[in-house]
């Protein structure tokens, strides 16, 4: 079985749907026979590149709410995400186009750790308040899941992978996809946002089925 989950960097609600769905294939019987595939998404393809702002700024500015109701808000989604072991670092965070970052996964998913490059990037974004849109804190990541820094700094500093993360994108659109997480098994059951533990276990029972 694959299930492909398309999400953004930026996204805690991506970090957090990922721990669900990965408590739920720990109990999941036939997990040994499931391949997860991580898909690229932009929530604001728009924001400007090589731009870094406060994280608490911009969805103050996107919301059209207070500094207030921004922390109100962003302290509910922290609190949500601690209940999965996630200890979000809203305070510190920049906001950043995700662009370089999801063509430098592709590069991971082509040299084997796809997995471990979109948990670093979501941990650095999320947990550490790292500058990802600065070229040299994506290359010192990627030399931590075993990518070479030389061909990561030439990946980000080019186009490479360009066409890949743009096919990404127009796939989840294709498949009804509006925002993200969104996680799709054997293109055949989707389960859209960070549902309920119990949602995913009945996903992959009913995909796990439908190939029987």
């Amino acid at each position: 079985m694959q299930i492909e989950v398309w999400s953004d960097i930026v996204c805690p609600w991506c970090y957090i749907g990922k721990r669900r769905l990965e408590r739920a294939l720990e109990g999941f019987e036939h997990a040994d026979e499931v391949e997860v595939v991580w898909r690229s998404f932009q929530l604001d393809p728009a924001f400007p590149r090589g731009v870094s702002e406060p994280v608490l700024d911009s969805l103050a500015a996107k919301t059209n709410a207070t500094p207030d109701q921004v922390r109100a808000m962003t302290a509910r989604v922290g609190q949500i995400a601690a209940q999965e072991g996630l200890h979000y670092e809203f305070d510190g965070a920049v906001m950043v186009n995700t662009f370089d970052a999801h063509r430098l996964s592709h590069l991971a998913r082509e040299r084997g750790v796809g997995g471990q490059a979109h948990e670093r990037l979501m941990r650095a974004q999320l947990v550490e308040a790292r500058d990802l849109g600065e070229v040299e804190t994506l290359v010192e990541l990627a030399v931590e899941i075993g990518l070479d820094a030389a061909e990561a700094r030439t990946v980000l500093t080019g186009d490479a992978y360009t066409a890949e993360v743009e096919d990404d994108v127009r796939t989840a659109r294709a498949l009804g996809a509006t925002g993200v997480p969104f996680f799709v098994m054997d293109r055949a059951f989707g389960v859209s946002g960070a549902q309920p533990l119990e949602v995913f276990t009945s996903a992959l029972e009913k995909a796990h089925a439908q190939r029987a």
